[in-house]
């Protein structure tokens, strides 16, 4: 699938790069992170993530991809991305289709229209869903495909003007937090980083480590963000503990910290962050 769906892009779409393929959700997630791709390609039905769970992660970041599915579900699950933010291809892949949604794309990535809303996304997926994989499950049969693409004209920006953003509320200050048996209140001076795993958010401190149970996204909103940089999708560190980076041998942006070993990659969406440093 992956290299029919691969092949057939290049002869519709000559001048697009692929930059990755992935077999499963989280090696999808982790690619897209990596490669920051301007369109995505993403098998409804693969094993670990399914493709609307991963749709549904991007949907959340600050830079969000363009998501085509390819899906072999008929017509009862078209008539929902006819009016959506997304695409959709259906399996075997149509040549005449797939001409039509690289038009699409081609038009949304040189056009100055902002993205499209998130909560029009995520209504979509929650539709889905529950239409096409009951509980939100990967089906079992199968192997999906999710392909990252690149293409050298990046959306303009402009579009329309925006509306007057809303009152900001103060940053965090202090974090509840789990520490072992105990339940701690954390300055917020004390973090060193944050790190997403799965259903909980570590505390990185000089200490040690605590877990909370907001979820990165939301932690993000609430914190300054002069003072905390997200670096990937699943890291936030605090500015003051930042050292440098260095480039490892794979060719990805490495934050060194200050007094610690470990070493944070940097995804390319956040590469900018470090272009003076």
């Amino acid at each position: 699938m992956l290299d029919y769906l691969a092949s057939q892009l290049a002869g519709v779409w000559p001048e697009l790069k692929v930059v990755a393929k992935a077999a499963n959700g989280l090696d999808a997630l982790r690619l897209i992170d990596e490669e920051a791709p301007d369109v995505v390609f993403l098998d409804i039905s693969m094993p670990g993530l399914s493709g609307l769970d991963v749709a549904a992660r991007l949907a959340a970041g600050a830079r969000p991809p363009r998501v085509v599915f390819v899906t072999a579900h008929d017509q009862y699950a078209v008539d929902a991305f006819e009016h959506a933010a997304v695409d959709y291809l259906l399996k075997p892949v149509n040549l005449e289709r797939l001409g039509k949604t690289v038009a699409k794309l081609k038009a949304t990535l040189g056009a100055p229209a902002a993205a499209p809303a998130i909560d029009v996304v995520r209504a979509l997926l929650a539709q889905l869903s529950a239409q096409l994989l009951p509980g939100g499950a990967a089906g079992a049969a199968g192997v999906g495909a999710g392909v990252g693409m690149s293409v050298g004209a990046a959306a303009a920006a402009g579009g329309t003007q925006p509306s007057a953003p809303a009152p900001v509320a103060a940053p965090l200050q202090w974090i509840r937090a789990a520490h072992g048996e105990e339940t701690r209140l954390i300055p917020i001076e004390e973090v060193i980083y944050f790190q997403s795993n799965d259903k909980y958010t570590s505390v990185f401190l000089a200490g040690g480590e605590s877990l909370i149970r907001t979820p990165l996204r939301q932690l993000r909103e609430q914190l300054d963000e002069t003072n905390f940089w997200q670096i990937h999708r699943s890291v936030i560190v605090a500015a003051r503990h930042v050292a440098g980076t260095k480039t490892d041998f794979r060719g990805r942006l490495m934050v060194q910290l200050k007094g610690r070993p470990e070493q944070l990659v940097v995804s390319r969406n956040y590469v900018d962050l470090f272009r003076q440093m």
